[in-house]
């Protein structure tokens, strides 16, 4: 992803749900027209994230009589209940013949034939504007730094590069390669082979625009399978986690399967609160905060006899649980509870989800990119407090238990002076020198401060203690605020990544476990007692992967309910080189050369 793409489909999102509210009022259908002449991206991800009911991209050129299909699908949508429809267009979209296709010509068409009041929004340069998100904050600072690190390196017979993100680890890329790629994406376009430049853009782009295809409208299963599934939420809330929840119903419907939906977590399987669910039972679940079903903390252990009671009533054989570090414990109870219980030898699979992320076996969580940019904005309020009360500094609390990705993450967001965690150990000196590092900024021209510290990152220098530090040693030259975020960071819409992460986690682990439970299917039943029958769903670098909870086991802090080994603790080094601290690079992780040609485009990460 470039930088500023993030940042537009915010813009996009945003207006999206204000569109979304109308609904309540007024039963309307909406054209949105969004910026892609040449490039449907913008397009393709926001439709993914919204649930759009139609979708025009460049790529992608409707078949002829699409007037018609549209039509009927935007009249099916409204015969469920629906009060709205969205139809997403790209600037750029194209007819097959090569004709454009206008949002003002959808407008006319659905008016027409269908009769339905019709508003065509064109966001325009709205895209271009307003506050950064989180992700392209720290995306150019990693990439800044990376390209300096890549000029320092090179020789004058190093060839140029570009520097980009694959998953989560900077890489760069012979410029050259991505000049002949692109120039071959537009001659596909040109020479109308509408398949080969969707391949062409990259396996991920092709995967978003299989996955919109697969959940936009319902479709009749092939056969009626004999198989059911349970999905459930557990721990906290997070963002995303119903967004995931509506692609694993719908995926595990258009298979065929009964899907049955639990609420209130292990808790709520356990006293029956188990119901069937249909498609439209999830419509419009992708853009709403917290946890639809119901979330709560409690382990099987504490009422293991109801929930193995529970299902062999309701016949449940596999389970799709969406949570926190508590699914992931209770996955790993359910699976060592198998030698007692025959009912618990059925696939499962967690999705992570917690605005902490805290869960083994994966780079991301659900809510974190979520609770980061709420983190960052309220950041940002308190900097502009600062910038004129001149001479302040604040000390600001964050979530995340013992995990310090929010506090790291949102620190270099928001351009923290120093941020305080427990995988990155402090002590007393290093509170001073804090202190005096702060107490020179202000003789300059920045005379302000922003200090974050984890919620668990110390169990004497609390809060309280560093504010009360530094409001004694700053005494004369600045005083010192205190603000905790509290739950406001686990609250709000979900970012357009958590949105599209829960909607292809969702996808990918209905898939995975139709494919555990025909594999384990014998003597009419599904029994499925092998560790890799219970897993983590997660991103691994840039490969969507499945982690067995028992392998997962060994890499695990549960003491501190987090992963023994965290890839973001690289960038401590890129937060405090910000801050104005010398930085020694020694440990810098420098990005990886990779090629781009048609087999690295065509590889499948899953993701």
């Amino acid at each position: 992803m470039t930088i500023g793409a993030d940042s537009a489909l915010h813009r996009i999102m945003e207006i999206v749900d204000a569109i979304t509210t109308t609904a309540q009022s007024h039963q309307r259908a909406f054209v949105l027209e969004v910026m892609g002449r040449h490039c449907g991206y913008l397009a393709l991800v926001s439709a993914l994230a919204s649930g759009a009911d139609w979708l025009f991209i460049p790529e992608a050129p409707p078949e002829e009589g699409w007037e018609d299909r549209m039509c009927a699908r935007l009249e099916q949508s409204r015969s469920k209940g629906s009060r709205l429809n969205i139809v997403i267009i790209a600037e750029g979209a194209i007819q097959a013949t090569g004709e454009a296709i206008s949002s003002t010509y959808v407008k006319d068409l659905i008016v027409k034939r269908l009769g339905y009041d019709t508003r065509v929004t064109v966001l325009g340069h709205v895209q271009r504007g307003g506050t950064p998100s989180a992700f392209d904050r720290v995306l150019s600072s990693r990439l800044g730094v990376e390209a300096v690190v890549a000029l320092m390196e090179a020789t004058p017979d190093t060839p140029a590069c570009v520097i980009g993100l694959s998953g989560n680890q900077a890489t760069r890329l012979p410029l050259m390669e991505c000049v002949e790629m692109t120039k071959e994406v537009q001659k596909a376009m040109n020479e109308k082979r509408f398949n080969e430049t969707i391949q062409l853009r990259g396996r991920s782009f092709e995967n978003n625009f299989n996955i919109y295809k697969l959940l936009a409208h319902q479709k009749p299963a092939q056969d009626k399978s004999s198989y059911s599934m349970a999905i459930l939420n557990v721990g906290a809330p997070a963002a995303g986690m119903n967004a995931a929840v509506r692609s694993a119903v719908r995926v595990g419907l258009a298979q065929g399967h009964r899907v049955y939906i639990v609420n209130d977590g292990f808790h709520g399987l356990a006293n029956g609160q188990v119901s069937e669910v249909e498609w439209h039972g999830v419509a419009g679940w992708t853009g709403q905060g917290g946890s639809i079903l119901g979330t709560k903390r409690t382990l099987p252990s504490t009422c293991m006899e109801g929930l193995v009671e529970n299902l062999n009533k309701y016949n449940i054989q596999s389970l799709l649980v969406i949570g926190g570090f508590e699914a992931y414990e209770g996955v790993l109870e359910l699976y060592e509870a198998r030698g007692r219980y025959d009912e618990l030898c059925i696939p499962m699979c967690i999705i992570p989800a917690t605005i902490s992320n805290n869960v083994p076996g994966t780079d991301f969580s659900l809510g974190a990119d979520t609770a980061v940019n709420a983190a960052m904005s309220s950041c940002d309020k308190i900097k502009q407090s600062a910038s004129g009360t001149k001479r302040r500094v604040f000390v600001v609390e964050t979530m995340g238990g013992f995990c310090g990705y929010l506090a790291t993450t949102t620190g270099i967001a928001v351009g923290a002076d120093a941020a305080y965690i427990y995988e990155d150990p402090f002590n007393i000196h290093d509170l001073k020198t804090n202190v005096e590092h702060l107490t020179e900024k202000m003789k300059k021209d920045i005379q302000r401060g922003l200090v974050l510290r984890n919620e668990k990152c110390h169990e004497h220098y609390t809060t309280d203690f560093i504010h009360k530090l530094y409001s004694s040693e700053g005494r004369g030259i600045f005083d010192c605020r205190v603000n905790i975020l509290g739950h406001l960071q686990q609250g709000g819409a979900p970012s357009p990544f958590d949105r599209n992460f829960g909607t292809k986690l969702g996808v990918k682990s209905v898939q995975w476990l139709s494919e555990k439970m025909v594999e384990s299917f014998r003597q009419g039943r599904v029994f499925a007692n092998a560790p890799e029958t219970a897993c983590v769903v997660g991103l691994n670098r840039k490969v969507l992967s499945f982690s067995p909870v028992t392998e997962l086991k060994e890499q695990t802090d549960f003491q501190h309910r987090i992963p023994k080994t965290q890839w973001w603790l690289n960038h401590r080094l890129i937060l405090k080189m910000l801050a104005k601290y010398q930085t020694n690079f020694d440990d810098y992780v420098t990005g990886e050369i990779e090629h781009v040609t048609r087999r690295s485009l065509s590889i499948d990460t899953g993701f």
